[in-house]
This record gives structure tokens, C-alpha cells and sequence, in this order.
């Protein structure tokens, strides 16, 4: 597996497999702007993709989506965005995950990442951003509540 950086049309792929849009604490991310970062198997094919924000000392990972769940893809991202937030001197790595999102939850905390606020029904306001947000989610759970977990640099 290769991590490297996404060029344009790295971003383009990547953002369209998750969506172009994100919305976290009222804001509207455009994938395509942010930077990110990709693993590519031996042939060149994408393997998984992050997408980051590094504001006021602070790294937010905006998006993480893996088409290869379970090899270590996505784990490689993860420490590639904490390396360079360190980098950048950022005191934090944080994200934002909807309260259905079970897997991700797991994923992340068994990653050193800690709950650090439940934001209720900021789902439902998003929804006024982003109407495409579904109601029902993962394993029938309603979508309502953005769950914040952060990694202390």
C-alpha cells in the first residue's frame, strides 16, 4: 500500500465517492478544497481517502472513506493526517460522526480517539445545510446528533 498526496483529480474521485459536501458544527466543507490524502494499492487503484482541515491550531478530519475496509487503510490515513497535524504544531486531531455511525466509533476510538462532546440535534440543523442527510441510519437508528471525538496531540 502507497500513501500519497491526492492531485485535482484524486480529489475529484475521492469526493465523489463520499459525497462533496459535509457539514460539521454548522459548516459546509467542500471536499475538492481541502487537502487529503489516499492510499493506492500496487496498481494504482484507491484504496481509501482522507480529506482534513487544519484551522487555529487544530486538525479536523472531514471525511474518511475506505474501499477496502479491514487492511489497514484507513488506519495508515489516520496516522498520516496525526503526523502532519503534529507537524503543523496542532494541539488536536478531531472529527465529527453521527450518532448511528457504530463502526465508525469503534474505529476511531480504538485509535486513541475520545468522545469529547455529543452535539444534540445538530444533525437535524444540518439538515437545513445539506438536505440530503438521511433520517433513519445504520441499523435503523434515527440521525439526529453529531458525536465529536478528539485525538490530544
Amino acid at each position: 500500500m502507497l500513501i500519497k498526496d491526492m492531485d485535482a483529480q484524486a480529489r475529484k474521485e475521492a469526493a465523489n465517492l463520499a459525497g462533496p459536501l459535509m457539514v460539521s458544527r454548522g459548516k459546509i466543507h467542500r471536499l475538492e478544497e481541502l487537502p487529503g490524502c489516499c492510499v493506492e494499492d500496487g496498481d494504482g487503484n484507491m484504496l481509501a481517502a482522507i480529506f482534513y482541515n487544519v484551522q487555529n491550531g487544530e486538525c479536523e478530519i472531514v471525511s474518511l472513506e475506505s474501499r477496502a475496509e479491514n487492511r489497514g487503510a484507513g488506519t495508515k490515513l489516520i496516522e498520516a493526517v496525526t503526523a502532519r497535524a503534529r507537524s503543523e504544531g496542532c494541539a488536536r486531531v478531531w472529527l465529527i460522526t453521527s450518532n448511528d455511525n457504530t463502526r465508525a466509533i469503534r474505529f476511531y476510538q480504538k485509535r486513541g480517539f475520545d468522545l469529547k462532546a455529543v452535539h444534540r440535534d445538530a444533525i437535524t440543523e444540518a439538515r437545513k445545510l445539506k438536505p440530503s442527510i438521511p433520517l433513519i441510519g445504520n441499523d435503523g437508528i434515527p440521525i439526529r446528533h453529531e458525536l465529536e471525538l478528539e485525538y490530544l496531540l
